[in-house]
């Protein structure tokens, strides 16, 4: 018997000797004059044994029978779920074998069967909390993971993600390499879905931004913008950069999940190419992640804006470079010359900057003066017709491959001796 059932048990002795009334009993035990009353009368047909449970010692009525415990165990043993954790094995058991288990249950199931072993919790550095922004499109985190997504069944995939602050909705897509193209893929369909938030959060990668090359670089020094954080620009966008891995927790801590549920969805789908990881990302991970792990923000209102007809998101999400246009209205970019068209040619045109877009479907566009010009095929400078050679190249090395030959057919005169060079000079003076 506990403490807890002896205080109990003296309680209502007083009440049965009259010594307190049923309603003090029953605000000393925080229950009801009814329950008081029900505990008195089970007190006096059975005793000091009314105040125990009369299911201790029994089973209880809802434990899981065996059948289900041994098939749950029995899926959990496959190769593929071989390093499921209570969490993520109740989800999968609850789905495939529609077993409706606990969590709890299945990490003594799992212990019992030597498939998993506790573990005490370790004490994490504590970093200071930061509040979530109030709306919805306030602030996005924008990161790439680098993992082997699909343990070696195929190629090695990176996952960029964008994940709102205030909600916690994520927006991800696998892709072959982290470049400034692919990123802006992914930017373009955060666009085309939810609008222009009001700034982005991201680390100090190179696509995001420039690093100084020098140390000694004044801080006032202007430093070139990179693609994404001119795109940023033109659409109104602010970036963030993030000091440190901390900062930008919330979409660390989601990679930290994919790693560990995304990794096994991929496993059980059989996902092998970008393809079919990218569908199993889309049908299966997100859905159930917003559905699991988004929350409701502090205040309803979208802090996203509309895209309107000044956005141009081609002629924004592209790799632009300026050029010189040339005496003969020729623009020459990546090793190649376009010419303009005489349509487009405008009065004192040569000389001046040209805003040249190489934009993600592979097509390219020059604007003049906010106007697009048109531009004819490219010449390449390797494929113009070089002139060809009238006589063999002139041989350099004389001393290769023996003495040279370049005057045989000159008409030399044998030298004289030295002693009859010396008799004639004496002679002749």
């Amino acid at each position: 018997m506990s403490q807890r059932e002896r205080d109990r048990l003296k309680i209502l002795h007083e009440v049965s000797r009259r010594q307190i009334t049923q309603k003090q009993a029953a605000e000393h035990l925080k229950l009801s004059e009814r329950q008081v009353r029900r505990l008195v009368t089970s007190l006096k047909q059975l005793g000091d044994v009314a105040v125990v449970h009369g299911l201790r010692g029994r089973a209880s009525n809802r434990k899981t029978s065996g059948d289900l415990e041994r098939r749950a165990i029995e899926e959990l043993r496959r190769e593929e779920c071989r390093d499921f954790g209570p969490t993520f094995a109740a989800e999968h058991v609850s789905k495939v074998l529609g077993i409706k288990v606990g969590r709890d249950t299945i990490r003594k199931w799992l212990i019992a069967a030597g498939l998993w072993q506790s573990r005490k919790r370790k004490v994490e550095t504590i970093h200071q909390w930061r509040e979530r922004r109030a709306c919805f499109g306030e602030l996005v985190q924008w990161d790439t993971c680098i993992h082997d997504w699909l343990e070696g069944r195929g190629e090695r995939l990176y996952l960029i993600a964008m994940i709102d602050d205030a909600t916690s909705r994520v927006h991800a897509r696998f892709v072959r390499h982290d470049t400034a193209e692919e990123n802006m893929r992914v930017l373009w369909q955060w666009l085309e879905r939810y609008g222009r938030p009001l700034a982005f959060y991201t680390d100090k990668a190179a696509m995001f931004e420039t690093t100084p090359k020098s140390s000694h670089a004044s801080e006032q020094e202007a430093m070139q913008p990179t693609q994404i954080t001119r795109a940023l620009t033109e659409l109104g966008i602010e970036r963030i950069s993030a000091h440190s891995p901390q900062a930008k927790g919330r979409i660390e801590r989601f990679f930290n999940t994919a790693q560990d549920r995304l990794v096994k969805q991929l496993r059980l789908a059989g996902a092998c190419t970008l393809e079919a990881a990218n569908a199993c990302l889309e049908t299966q991970f997100l859905p159930d992640w917003d559905e699991r792990f988004t929350v409701s923000p502090a205040n309803t209102a979208d802090a996203h804006r509309s895209l309107t007809e000044l956005h141009n998101l081609a002629a924004t999400l592209s790799r632009v470079e300026m050029r010189t246009i040339a005496t003969d209205y020729t623009i020459q970019f990546e090793r190649k010359r376009y010419q303009i068209a005489r349509a487009s040619v405008r009065v004192a045109m040569k000389g001046q900057k040209v805003r040249v877009e190489a934009r993600l479907d592979g097509s390219l566009a020059m604007r003049y003066e906010g106007a697009y010009l048109d531009i004819s095929a490219s010449i390449s400078r390797q494929q113009e017709d070089k002139p060809a050679p009238t006589h063999q190249p002139v041989r350099k090395d004389h001393n290769r491959g023996g003495r040279s030959r370049w005057m045989r057919d000159y008409p030399v005169i044998a030298p004289k001796p030295i002693w009859q060079a010396i008799r004639e000079s004496n002679r002749n003076s």
